[in-house]
Order: structure tokens, then sequence, then C-alpha cells
């Protein structure tokens, strides 16, 4: 992680640098997941919607600046895949928040660690 050539004072600095990228990242992942987590809610109130309507109700999907005639089990499918996409997305976005968090701790420990030893001298 550290190289040992380092002084206490630079790698203290190179520590604290690191808490902060990586918290950083923890709060871009919280709001990647915040943001997947509207369109999984937004495609399942749709979904409920369209599965509400009869089955001849002419449906659009919007492709570009243009719209296409689907059938209604079109709709639900892209629906279906887009939550199952987003769901896939929140969990690896966890598991990649978790691993960050620990990764801070760590190094937080480090710098405690660190100032302790300092104190001790």
């Amino acid at each position: 992680l550290l190289s040992p050539a380092l002084s206490p004072g630079q790698a203290f600095t190179e520590l604290q640098a690191k808490v902060m990228d990586t918290q950083q990242k923890v709060k871009l992942a919280d709001l990647q997941i915040e943001q997947l987590t509207k369109t999984k809610k937004h495609a399942h109130l749709t979904d409920t919607e369209v599965m509400m309507l009869v089955d001849e109700t002419r449906m659009y999907e919007g492709v570009g600046r243009m719209f296409i005639l689907q059938p209604k089990g079109v709709i639900h499918n892209q629906l279906l895949e887009k939550q199952r996409i987003a769901e896939e997305k929140i969990k690896e976005l966890e598991q990649k928040k978790s691993y960050l968090e620990r990764s801070v701790k760590e190094a937080e420990d480090n710098i405690r660690e660190m100032l302790m030893a300092r104190r001790a001298q």
C-alpha cells in the first residue's frame, strides 16, 4: 500500500489523500444507487399503469425524436428489463460501496496507528 521509503509525514499525507478520495467514491456510489433506485421505481410504476390498460391500447415507444407503435407486451417486457438491469447495477454498486467503506476504515485505522506511534515516541 505505502512505500516503506516514505517519511512519516509523507505517509500520513498519502493516507489522508487516499481516505478523502475513497470517501468521494463512496458518495458517488450513493448518488448512483439513488438514481438507479428512482429509475427502477419509475419503470415499475409505469409498468403497473401499462398493465391496467386493455391489450388493444395503442402504445408508442420513444426512440430519439420519434415514436414507434409497439404492442403492450413489448412495452411490458422493456419495462421489466429496465427494472432488472437497474437492480443488478444497484447490487454491484452496493458491493463496490461496501469495499470502499472497508478501505476507508483501514486507512483511518492506519492513520490512528501512525498518530499513536508518533505520540509514543
